[in-house]
Parts: C-alpha cells; sequence; structure tokens
C-alpha cells in the first residue's frame, strides 16, 4: 500500500532543501548529503503526480545531490599540494543566497502588512497655536553677556556701517533745486525801474538770496538794456555799476 504524506507547498528544489536543513537542525556549511538526499527524494517520490514541469526542477536538484554524494563516498587522494574543493561548496552558496532573498522577502512583507495599518492625517493647527511664539527671557538671554561682548558687539554694528558708506559719494554736498522765475524777475525789475531813476547794480543785488536770484537778476538787466528800457554807465573799470531808467513811473 502506498504511504499519502500530506507536502508544503515549496517555491522551488533550493526551498525544499533549506527546508529540510532547518527542520533536522543542520550546519548549512556542513550539510550530511546521504541524509539529506534521502530526505529530499522521499519528497519527490511523494510529489509524483504533481506538475511535470514543475517536477523537472526538482529532479535536477536531485541528480546535483546524487552527483555531490557520489563524489563524496568516492575515496580522497592524498595530495599536499592541490586541496580539493568541497563538493558541496557551489550548493551551500546556492542556498546561503535563496536564503538571504527569502528573508528578505519576509521583510517587505511585514513593512507593507505595517504600512497598511498606517493612518495620516492632515495637520490641522489652530491659527493661536501656529502664530504662538515663546516669550523670550531677557535675563536669560543676557546672563552671560559681558561688557567686553557688549564692545565687541557694538564694534561690530559700527564697522558695518562704516562698509556700507560710499567714500567718494558721502563727500558730496546737499544739491538743492531754486526756483527763480524769469518772469517774476522782469516784472519786479520793471516796477523797480520806474519807482527808480537811477540805481546802482550792488543796490539792486542787495536783497538777493542766492547765486541763481543774481544771474537771473543779470539777465534780466541784459534784456532791458536790449529793449532800451534802462542804460547803463560805469566811469572806471570796477567801480560801481549805475543803471538809468528811461521808464516813465
Amino acid at each position: 500500500m502506498d504511504l499519502n504524506f500530506k507536502l508544503q507547498q515549496f517555491e522551488g528544489p533550493l526551498d525544499l532543501l533549506l527546508h529540510l536543513i532547518e527542520k533536522n537542525k543542520i550546519d548549512i556549511y556542513d550539510i550530511p548529503i546521504v541524509e539529506i538526499t534521502a530526505q529530499y527524494m522521499e519528497y519527490i517520490r511523494a510529489m509524483r503526480e504533481a506538475n511535470l514541469d514543475i517536477m523537472s526542477e526538482f529532479l535536477v536538484m536531485a541528480a546535483t545531490l546524487l552527483r555531490i554524494k557520489s563524489k563524496m563516498l568516492l575515496p580522497v587522494e592524498d595530495n599536499e599540494e592541490d586541496e580539493e574543493e568541497d563538493p558541496r561548496a557551489e550548493l551551500v552558496k546556492q542556498l546561503l543566497e535563496y536564503k538571504m532573498y527569502k528573508y528578505m522577502s519576509y521583510e517587505l512583507r511585514d513593512r507593507q502588512v505595517d504600512a497598511n495599518n498606517i493612518m495620516f492625517k492632515v495637520p490641522t493647527i489652530p491659527d493661536e497655536v501656529s502664530k504662538y511664539e515663546t516669550p523670550v527671557d531677557v535675563e536669560e538671554l543676557m546672563s552671560d553677556i559681558t561688557l567686553s561682548k557688549l564692545n565687541s558687539i557694538f564694534n561690530s554694528v559700527i564697522k558695518r556701517q562704516k562698509n556700507r558708506v560710499d567714500p567718494v559719494r558721502s563727500t558730496f554736498g546737499k544739491i538743492e533745486k531754486e526756483e527763480v522765475s524769469l518772469e517774476d524777475k522782469m516784472n519786479y525789475m520793471l516796477e523797480f525801474a520806474r519807482n527808480h531813476r537811477n540805481f546802482s547794480f550792488r543796490q539792486l543785488l542787495e536783497g538777493g538770496r542766492s547765486k541763481m536770484d543774481t544771474i537771473v537778476t543779470f539777465l534780466v538787466i541784459l534784456e532791458m538794456m536790449k529793449a532800451g528800457q534802462i542804460f547803463i554807465v560805469q566811469e572806471h573799470t570796477f567801480d560801481d555799476i549805475i543803471i538809468e531808467s528811461k521808464m516813465v513811473a
């Protein structure tokens, strides 16, 4: 009578081998090939009715195990120069790599499960809380301040202020625009000439407010001379200029 086995679902031959190693608590670096091969073949016989495409992978591993078993059963030649490689080395390497990726997949699966339990909420902070500022304790802030530090801070501020000053433009004077109307000055001179028959240029400039006012006055006098409204008399060089008015009051 055939024996019935209730098998786990293994993802491949390496998964089955790893299961047998962990089940028997075997050191993966020192696999007892004879024992593992026997257990592996039992699983293969129990899976004989399974899909042949899947079975082919397990049969390839069975052939590999039998090859390793046969190599280990052969007598070992004593050769001190060349140390023979362990026939199980390649299989151990494959098992270690498979085990690493298998447990990494478990870790990723657990993280995915944990991520599904994480809930996010949009921050809803009241305005009075978001605008709150921690009060400044002046005494605590000034506790380690000394006169030397204050002097250093003051000097650094003064230095920054000086660096901002343009050494050339800072020496420029203030330019102010003076509003002197030529028309107003002309009306003033016409009225003055009607009321004064003779007057000096110096007397005319005594009420002058600025250089611009003097220049405009001089231009008005030239214009009145051109129009024949006044005449200029100067007896000697650098003497005062006398203005004679021809206008009737």
